[in-house]
């Protein structure tokens, strides 16, 4: 009779046991929408200005996707990825304000980053002394902008209905296509024995599952999606990414976020092929750590978020400017023209441009935001302080010019000293940069209780 007991005892403890263990792994709810994005009247494409024409066609379909995840205790995150160049403040805020308007969502609680494909549409208040652009092109591009807007309430709408119970696992692959563009020339490529340069092959992984199968897997990679520089839309590496392994595992989204890639190219570039090419080979990443054991996290959401002033460095004097513009053409000429323009009308240029910084932990798993063309350097840091398990990711809430490490904003070149024109930004960034925005990085991490060795 004891022994009977005993055995239906441990009968009924294991049948606890199994269904515990069912209730943590789906203790996740997440919900997946997307929405096509491919412009459908004439508009010009974000990314180089060497353009003189707006688009005329497509690779293949834009898209936005999103992933609302809620743990356990009932707090919620959007994340929004994008087969957009870069999201502008004005833009990032107008949603934003609007998503905590219908849902409560802190600025928090909300991620909007963009892949930063150069094949994508120009949206409003962005690039603006890039191109050429007429009244019509304007206003096509306003109209664009709207739009997006839009859809972009209507998917986060769609995303939270759809959510279901979920178990959310996490992992790191590794490809290695990207080059640090400032250290190894594009030119003459295939004679270089060794690469130069700081670089990061991860390939961040998370895998959401439901009940019955996988659901959505969101992946990153830090390389400028610059394979391409044609008149046809397309999401350039990652889009051709997204669609392989949308086709390798029917009925999951795949979404791509982008890394801190700033100095980061792939080479060799310019051909569809290679774009294609690239895009497999980050499929093949993400498939074989999906193969693999991943680490399953709990059920815990943690956000943190901050917009603080990054100083800028000292202005351009007037002489100077002038210089420019008897000098130089295209974007650096207009930019200099407009900066003369507006102090001959009395306006203040600003002395600081209010940064965003962000953190979320996903269980266990620490995912750094941040916004701007970051470089490189920066992703490697956080790694050194926080794991090199830990994602980065740039591109995110507001896109408004080259976050430079300290060593690049010293040796000047592009992403030193004549990117911030691209973006319209009155002067370079202060030097001190890098110690700025990391020191708020590490008060974000101390807040959700990270700790840092460094």
């Amino acid at each position: 009779m004891m022994k009977k007991t005993i055995c239906l005892y441990l009968f009924f403890a294991f049948i606890h046991l199994s269904e515990s263990s069912c209730q943590v792994d789906f203790s996740w709810k997440a919900g997946v929408a997307n929405e096509n994005i491919t412009p459908t009247s004439e508009l010009w494409m974000a990314g180089y200005a060497a353009r003189t024409a707006p688009a005329k066609g497509k690779q293949h379909e834009l898209w936005i996707k999103a992933v609302v995840l809620e743990d356990e205790r009932g707090n919620e995150g959007l994340w929004v990825t994008s087969d957009i160049l870069g999201f502008p403040k004005e833009f990032s805020d107008r949603v934003k304000d609007r998503l905590y308007q219908e849902f409560g969502w802190s600025r928090a609680q909300i991620i909007l980053s963009s892949s930063h494909t150069h094949s994508g549409p120009v949206l409003e208040q962005a690039l603006f002394d890039i191109y050429p652009l007429e009244e019509d092109h304007l206003k096509a591009i306003s109209t664009y902008t709207l739009s997006l807007e839009n859809k972009l309430i209507e998917l986060a709408r769609k995303a939270k209905e759809n959510k279901v119970p979920a178990r959310l696992s996490t992992g790191q692959g590794v490809s290695r296509f990207q080059v640090n563009r400032r250290n190894n020339p594009e030119k003459g490529w295939h004679e270089q024995a060794q690469l130069n340069g700081p670089m990061d092959h991860a390939v961040p992984v998370i895998k959401i599952e439901k009940e019955g199968g996988l659901m959505a897997v969101l992946f990153g990679y830090a390389c400028h999606p610059t394979v391409l520089d044609q008149y046809e839309w397309s999401g350039d590496y990652p889009g051709y990414a997204q669609i392989s392994l949308e086709q390798e595992f029917p009925g999951t989204t795949f979404l791509f976020f982008q890394g801190a890639s700033g100095d980061q190219n792939p080479i060799p570039r310019r051909t569809i092929p290679l774009a294609k090419q690239y895009g497999k080979t980050l499929a093949a990443a993400v498939s074989r750590v999906l193969e693999e054991e991943m680490q399953t996290q709990p059920s815990l959401l943690k956000v943190a978020y901050e917009e603080f002033p990054l100083p800028f460095g000292e202005p351009f004097s007037d002489e100077q400017l002038r210089q420019m513009v008897n000098r130089e053409s295209g974007y650096l000429k207009r930019w200099a023209e407009r900066m003369l323009k507006e102090r001959s009308e009395g306006k203040e240029h600003p002395s600081t441009y209010p940064y965003p910084v962000q953190l979320w932990t996903l269980g266990k798993q620490a995912l750094f935001s941040l916004g701007g063309e970051v470089t490189i350097s920066y992703a490697l840091a956080l790694k050194a302080a926080y794991g090199w398990d830990t994602f980065v990711m740039g591109y995110s809430n507001d896109v408004m010019g080259y976050i430079p490490s300290e060593t690049i904003l010293e040796e000047g070149g592009y992403e030193g000293n004549q990117s911030q024109m691209v973006y319209g930004l009155p002067t370079l960034w202060e030097k001190g940069i890098e110690k700025h925005i990391l020191s708020k990085l590490d008060g974000l991490a101390r807040q959700l209780g990270l700790s840092n060795p460094r």
